[in-house]
C-alpha cells in the first residue's frame, strides 16, 4: 500500500536525467560546449536583448510609398495594355487627385483616349482588380484604385516587409533576433549581440529597389528641362573630400529589375575593390541579352534605391545573364548589400522612427542581477520550506532544484530566448513550484489532526490535495497561454517561464515529492508525523 509503481519511478529518473544532460550547457563556456561529446546536448538558452546587449529598432512602412508605387504600376500596365489591344492615347501621365470618398488623394492615371468607344476595353481588363475607370466625353480618362484595394496593398506590404526584414536579418547573422509587427504601419526589430545599429540600419533598412536603366546621352545632364520619359540621377565617384556627384540623364522606365536576380555575391572588380556579382534568371538574362546587344557602346546605369553605383558601357553582348555592380564599397559594405539583394527588396520605403542601443555591459549587469534574484529566491523559499515542514520541507526543496532543472531544460530544447523578464518569471516559477507542496503538506496536517495513521494521512493528503493543485494550475495556464498569444517580445518571455515552470511543478509535485515522502516513510516508519 502507497508504494510508487515502478513505470512512474523509472520515468522520473528518466526525465531528470534527461533534464539533467539538457541543462548543462548552461553552466558551461562556449568552448567546454564546443568540446562536448556528439551525443551530448550542448545547447545552452540564446539570451535576449536586454542580457546580451544590442539593437532596438522601431520601423515604419511608408504607406504612401505603397500607394505611390501601386499607382506607378498603373501607369505601366495601362501602358502595355493599350499597346496589346492596339488601343490610341495620348497625354499617358500620373497627376495628384483631389480627396473623394473612394481615393483618399492619391494620384491617379490620366490619358485621352482617340476613340472614347475603346474605354470599354479598359474597364472590362481593369475595374474587376479595384480600379475605378472614368471616362469624359471628349476621351479625358482617369484610373485609380479604390481606397479599399489600397488598403488591402498596404496590408500586403506590410506582411512583404515582415518576411523581407526576417530573410535580411538571417542573412546578416544575428542570432534569436525579435521581427514582429506593430500596429498597422510598423515593425519591432530587436538584434541581440549587434552593436553597430547604423549598419544593422543600413543592412535591414535598405529598400533595394535595383534597376537597369540606359543612359540617353543625348540630353546634356545639367539640362534645366527633363523630358517626361527621362530622369536624372546621380553617380558618387571618388571618395571622402573628392567624391563628386556626376549627374546622369536615363530613361525613367527601367529596362531590367532587380526582381529578376537569383543570387548575388560578394567579389572584388578587376581593380581589385570589393564589388558585387549577380546572376538573372531566364526571363532576366534573356532581356538582358537583348539589351546588351542591341546597344553595344553605350552606357548603362545600376541604380539602388534612387543611388546609381555604377555605369559601365556595354563593350559587347552580353549573354550569360551575369553583371558586376561596382563603386565606392568596403568589403563589409558589398557583403551587406550582396545579402540585401538575395533577401529580396522592400515593397516599400521603411523609416526608423526609433532606435535604441542597449550595451553588453548594461546586459551583464542585468545576468548579474537577475542570476542573484533567481539564487536568493531559491534560497529564501527552501529556508521557509525548511522551518515550517522540516524534513518534509526538505523532499519539497528537492523538488524546487529538479523544477529549476526541467525548466531550464525545456527552455534549452526549444531554443526559447532568456529576457530579464523571462528570469522573473523563472523566480516566479521558483515560488510556486513549493505551492503544491504546501497544499498536499497542509492537507496532511488536517488529516492527522483528524486522527489518521500517518500513512493514511499522507495518501489523504496527496489524494485530497490534487484536484485544488489541478484546478489552481489549468487556471495559471491559461494566464500564461494568453499572455504568451497576445504579448510582445519580453511579455512572452515571462509567459514561457510561468507555463514551463507550471507544468514543471505539477510533474514535480505528484511524483517526485511522493515518491520521496513514501520511501522516507517505509524505511523511517514514523509513528508520528514531523510536521
Amino acid at each position: 500500500m502507497g508504494q510508487i509503481s515502478l513505470f512512474v519511478r523509472i520515468l522520473v529518473v528518466v526525465v531528470l536525467g534527461i533534464a539533467t544532460l539538457l541543462a548543462l550547457p548552461n553552466v558551461m563556456s562556449p568552448e567546454t560546449r564546443a568540446s562536448l561529446p556528439s551525443w551530448m546536448p550542448n545547447k545552452a538558452m540564446n539570451l535576449g536583448l536586454d542580457l546580451q546587449g544590442g539593437a532596438h529598432l522601431v520601423m515604419e512602412v511608408d504607406m504612401n510609398d505603397v500607394a505611390t508605387r501601386a499607382t506607378e504600376n498603373l501607369e505601366d500596365r495601362v501602358r502595355a495594355f493599350a499597346s496589346e489591344n492596339s488601343i490610341g492615347y495620348t497625354n499617358l501621365r500620373i497627376a495628384p487627385m483631389a480627396k473623394t470618398a473612394e481615393n483618399q488623394g492619391h494620384g491617379a492615371v490620366e490619358l485621352t483616349l482617340r476613340d472614347v468607344a475603346q474605354a470599354d476595353l479598359l474597364k472590362t481588363e481593369l475595374v474587376r482588380d479595384g480600379i475605378q475607370v472614368e471616362v469624359g466625353a471628349d476621351g479625358e480618362t482617369r484610373l485609380f484604385y479604390t481606397e479599399a484595394t489600397l488598403q488591402e496593398f498596404r496590408k500586403r506590404a506590410l506582411q512583404q516587409t515582415l518576411q523581407v526584414l526576417r530573410s535580411r536579418v538571417d542573412q546578416f547573422g544575428v542570432a534569436e533576433p525579435l521581427i514582429q509587427q506593430q500596429g498597422s504601419s510598423r515593425v519591432i526589430v530587436e538584434l541581440p549581440g549587434v552593436q553597430d545599429v547604423n549598419r544593422a540600419k543600413a543592412a535591414i533598412g535598405k529598400t533595394a529597389q535595383l534597376t537597369f536603366h540606359l543612359v540617353d546621352d543625348t540630353i546634356a545632364p545639367s539640362a534645366v528641362v527633363v523630358p517626361a520619359n527621362r530622369t536624372r540621377f546621380y553617380e558618387e565617384r571618388g571618395t571622402g573630400e573628392n567624391m563628386v556627384k556626376v549627374p546622369l540623364i536615363v530613361q525613367k522606365r527601367p529596362s531590367l529589375t532587380g526582381e529578376m536576380l537569383t543570387s548575388a555575391a560578394a567579389a572584388f572588380d578587376q581593380n581589385g575593390a570589393p564589388a558585387v556579382d549577380i546572376a538573372f534568371d531566364s526571363r532576366g538574362t534573356r532581356i538582358f541579352a537583348q539589351l546588351s546587344t542591341q546597344n553595344v557602346g553605350k552606357q548603362f546605369a545600376i541604380v539602388l534605391d534612387g543611388k546609381v553605383y555604377s555605369a559601365p558601357v556595354f563593350r559587347e553582348a552580353i549573354l550569360g545573364g551575369r553583371a558586376q555592380i561596382s563603386g565606392n564599397f568596403t568589403t563589409a559594405e558589398a557583403q551587406d548589400l550582396s545579402a540585401i539583394l538575395n533577401a529580396g527588396a522592400l515593397p516599400a520605403r521603411v523609416n526608423v522612427v526609433e532606435e535604441r542601443t542597449i550595451g553588453p555591459s548594461l546586459g551583464a549587469d542585468s545576468i548579474k542581477a537577475g542570476s542573484v534574484a533567481i539564487v536568493m529566491g531559491t534560497i529564501g523559499v527552501m529556508i521557509f520550506m525548511f522551518l515550517f515542514y522540516g524534513l518534509f520541507g526538505l523532499a519539497a526543496n528537492i523538488a524546487v532544484i529538479v523544477n529549476l532543472i526541467l525548466l531550464v531544460a525545456v527552455m534549452s530544447l526549444l531554443g526559447f530566448t532568456l529576457t530579464l523578464p523571462g528570469m522573473a518569471g523563472i523566480v516566479l516559477a521558483l515560488g510556486m513550484a513549493v505551492d503544491a507542496n504546501v497544499l498536499i503538506f497542509e492537507r496532511i496536517r488536517e488529516e492527522v489532526d483528524h486522527g489518521q495513521k500517518p500513512l493514511a494521512a499522507i495518501l489523504g493528503g496527496f489524494q485530497g490535495a490534487f484536484r485544488t493543485i489541478f484546478d489552481g494550475h489549468v487556471t495559471s495556464l491559461i494566464a500564461g497561454i494568453a499572455l504568451f498569444m497576445f504579448g510582445t517580445g519580453p511579455i512572452k518571455g515571462f509567459a514561457v517561464a510561468q507555463i514551463i515552470g507550471l507544468l514543471a511543478s505539477l510533474f514535480t509535485s505528484i511524483t517526485l515529492t511522493r515518491w520521496i515522502i513514501l520511501a522516507w516513510m517505509h524505511r523511517a516508519r514514523p509513528s508520528r508525523l514531523p510536521l
